[in-house]
């Protein structure tokens, strides 16, 4: 399982499409990050008497990885939709199948090797606003929970696009599906916020964002680690199932 993980992220990292992904992403991330520093001085000297004022971990580091939430959802597709698909395209799936490998095993590898790729972005990603420890004060605790949080959403996004690319030979329609499920499960909230009686819904538990902005906040919760984790393992579960039963057939 490990060694098809190195493989897999080992060939993640010859393809341009990985290299450009990482490249855009942190230039993006940067002039974002510019963006809000830049802000964050225009008005420092206004809020600076105000007592409880939010400082430079409220107004620059929690905003960037807002948006950087944002942006992993967008690029998750375009990395998770080769992982199953093109393999089928390229008829190379019934040699992988053949290895002395269990379906369980080339799943997780494949799912090690993109959530390591995502890794290093979120690693990149950090270092942007651990570089404001040099000018100034941040709240650690804040920022561990949004890496948490990061780490998390973007686990479940990998296991979702995983399960996708498993249902089609092409990376086009495994990209669409995984976006359009992901955008889904993002905005299903305002569903939840539209019901009458104030009640958590459905809906509202469903969504990937309702559990992600408390971890923003600096608020660990079971709860929402408790349904990370259940996404996770349901689209693991599902992908395994799918694969092993056409594997019997």
């Amino acid at each position: 399982m490990f060694t098809l993980a190195r493989y897999e992220l080992y060939r993640l990292f010859l393809s341009p499409l990985a290299w450009i992904i990482l490249a855009l992403s942190q230039l993006i991330l940067a002039y974002l990050f510019l963006t809000h520093i830049d802000y964050f001085v225009q008005i420092q000297a206004k809020i600076s008497a105000i007592p409880g004022a939010p400082g430079v971990t409220e107004l620059v580091a929690i905003p960037l990885l807002s948006n950087a939430a944002t942006i992993f959802l967008l690029i998750t597709p375009l990395v998770t939709m080769r992982l199953i698909a093109e393999e089928r395209r390229n008829d190379s799936w019934p040699l992988l199948i053949s290895a002395p490998l269990s379906i369980h095993q080339i799943v997780l590898g494949k799912y090690l090797a993109t959530f390591g790729f995502f890794l290093v972005l979120l690693t990149l990603l950090m270092l942007m606003p651990l570089s404001l420890l040099m000018g100034s004060a941040i709240d650690l605790y804040m920022l561990a929970a949004s890496f948490l949080g990061l780490v998390l959403l973007l686990a479940s996004f990998t296991a979702i696009g995983l399960f996708l690319s498993s249902l089609t030979k092409q990376p086009a329609i495994a990209a669409i599906t995984t976006f359009t499920s992901l955008f889904l499960l993002w905005i299903i909230d305002w569903a939840g916020n539209s019901q009458a009686d104030g009640q958590d819904s459905l809906f509202s538990w469903l969504s990937l964002l309702r559990h992600f902005e408390p971890m923003l906040q600096g608020e660990i919760h079971s709860s929402d680690i408790s349904y990370y984790l259940i996404i996770i393992v349901t689209f693991l579960l599902l992908t395994i199932r799918h694969l092993d039963s056409e594997r019997i057939n």
